[in-house]
């Protein structure tokens, strides 16, 4: 019988889906709307840019690409390693918490918002890296296309097979995805009362998730 592992639990699934949509919402609104998560946005704004002939723009939608790539080449360079008392996992969100004090004393300029939103997606790619399921489904915690899918699929074989059981799944993709929309509600909110300090108030989602993976297997 498969063990759940307590980083693909409910409760941290639901915290980095709040991280997910707070740094979304905070580079969009305070650092030139670059997504540091969706990067099939930043695929259109770049041909967008190409197609209107804004070619300054189209620096800044590749070099968040370019940084969300190497965020997962990162990523699963610590999952090679090995690591004495932390789970990889716990030094993913220790490298964020990191990169999160980095981003909130960079100004708010247009030179210096390029190097934010570089910060911000290689953090996003790691974390979209390193926790890609949840009680044993996948689930991305940075942005909310697959889990909707996820989600009505679930729902629809509830019905079909009349499994109820499955309801509960789809209970647990809206919850993430509600969780995700509250990170964004208020990453746009506090971005227009703090700006760039804004993004401090990640930290408290992810040293939970920290602390929740103390028992981690």
């Amino acid at each position: 019988m498969h063990k759940t592992q307590k980083s693909e639990s409910f409760e941290i699934a639901v915290l980095l889906a709040i991280v997910g949509g707070f740094l979304d919402a905070y580079t969009y609104c305070c650092r030139d709307k670059v997504f540091a998560n969706a990067q099939t946005g930043n695929f259109v704004r770049l041909a967008m840019a190409l197609a209107n002939g804004e070619y300054i723009l189209i620096l800044r939608y590749i070099i968040s690409i370019l940084s969300f790539s190497f965020g997962i080449l990162a990523a699963i360079n610590i999952r090679n390693k090995n690591f004495l008392k932390l789970h990889w996992r716990q030094i993913i969100l220790i490298v964020e918490i990191g990169i999160v004090v980095i981003v909130s004393f960079i100004p708010i300029r247009p030179i210096t918002n390029l190097a934010a939103n570089v910060f911000v997606s290689f953090l996003c790619a790691m974390q979209a890296e390193s926790f890609k399921k949840v009680l044993g489904h996948p689930f991305s915690s940075t942005m909310c296309t697959g889990n909707l899918r996820s989600g009505i699929e679930h729902l629809c074989y509830a019905v079909i097979k009349k499994d109820y059981q499955l309801l509960k799944h789809t209970g647990c993709y809206l919850v993430i995805i509600m969780s995700f929309i509250i990170g964004a509600f208020t990453g746009a909110h506090t971005t227009q009362v703090f700006l760039g300090k804004a993004i401090l108030l990640t930290l408290i989602p992810i040293v939970l998730s920290i602390w929740n993976m103390n028992d981690v297997v």
